[in-house]
């Protein structure tokens, strides 16, 4: 069971080595609405997003048997970086298979950082092939949400913004897997209850909706959205319960209200922020997003992987 106290375990598991991330006022955004804005800078984390924060708790609580064989993981880039570099650090092999789709900038990324990166099919090809590398490698599988390690480190984002932001009223978190909002969402439910934690999902990788709609993760038939970091099929039986308890809302933004978002965000908020980082920022200009009355809200921008070519598609 993932609870306050362990996550603020994870925090001091992890303090030595990942600072805290900035809150940045968005003055436009803040001005259109009337409110103030925060934006979590995650994208000034090591390695680019909060991953780092996940991947380095679980190396840090690791048994020297999970780790004499090497570590196996499926990722879309940003867990495949967070857990490279905690790795690299403690001298531990890491194989990553990848979409074929991936973001070449986080293919090349993770093996800069000494990981084995294979690239394979769709993330349910990635999947089938990194079940069969475990049995035959010897791997310690390590998910990128679906774990307690995993959300207890991610829920330190959790952590400090509520020290931040003490006025904020509401929080919005995009929303993959779900590793990130749980792990916020167990720091609200204890420390400040009243506040709103919504999630924000692409539309066509909305899978905690698709979750909520069907009472238990269920596969989507098909995932096809700009925002490939949050392009999870099936959220997690860890993710889901967590999510489904402490998250007030979930909005779905469509992709051109993503590139809406990120041209905001790079010419307003002056961030380069991926595409699954801008969700929130969609959704707030698209006005869908059920907010309190009154109070500050925070937006996180989990992350700001791309390349030169990436980051044209959106200008």
């Amino acid at each position: 069971m993932i609870t306050l106290s362990y996550i603020q375990q994870a925090h001091a598991t992890i303090a030595d080595t990942l600072s805290p991330t900035p809150l940045i006022l968005d003055h436009a955004l803040s001005e259109r609405l009337g409110r103030r804005i925060w934006l979590k800078g995650e994208l000034f984390q090591r390695t680019g997003s909060f991953k780092a924060r996940g991947g380095l708790h679980w190396v840090r609580t690791a048994s020297s048997t999970e780790l004499a064989g090497g570590l196996g993981a499926v990722s879309a880039g940003n867990h495949a970086l967070g857990l490279a570099w905690a790795a690299r650090m403690a001298n531990v092999p890491v194989t990553i298979v990848m979409p074929e789709n991936a973001s070449r900038f986080k293919v090349e990324g993770s093996r800069e950082l000494g990981a084995e990166v294979i690239l394979r099919g769709d993330i349910n090809e990635a999947w089938e092939l990194m079940h069969q590398l475990v049995e035959e490698r010897g791997l310690t599988l390590v998910h990128p949400y679906d774990n307690e390690r995993i959300i207890a480190g991610q829920g330190t984002v959790g952590l400090e913004t509520l020290e931040q932001a003490p006025d904020a009223s509401a929080i919005l978190c995009p929303v993959g897997g779900g590793g990130l909002i749980s792990g916020i969402g167990i720091v609200t439910a204890a420390l400040r209850p009243e506040l709103a934690l919504i999630g924000i999902e692409p539309s066509g990788a909305a899978s905690m909706a698709h979750a909520w709609a069907n009472g238990a993760p269920t596969p989507l038939d098909r995932v096809d959205t700009c925002a490939k970091s949050l392009a999870a099929a099936i959220v997690g039986e860890l993710t889901y319960p967590q999510c489904r308890a402490h998250t007030s809302a979930l909005v779905a933004v469509s992709d051109q209200a993503i590139h809406q978002a990120m041209r905001h965000l790079l010419f307003q908020s002056k961030l380069m922020a991926e595409p699954g980082a801008a969700v929130g920022i969609a959704a707030l200009l698209e006005d869908a997003v059920p907010l309190p009355p009154d109070g500050d809200v925070v937006v996180v921008i989990t992350g700001g992987n791309m390349s030169r070519e990436e980051l044209g598609d959106f200008l």
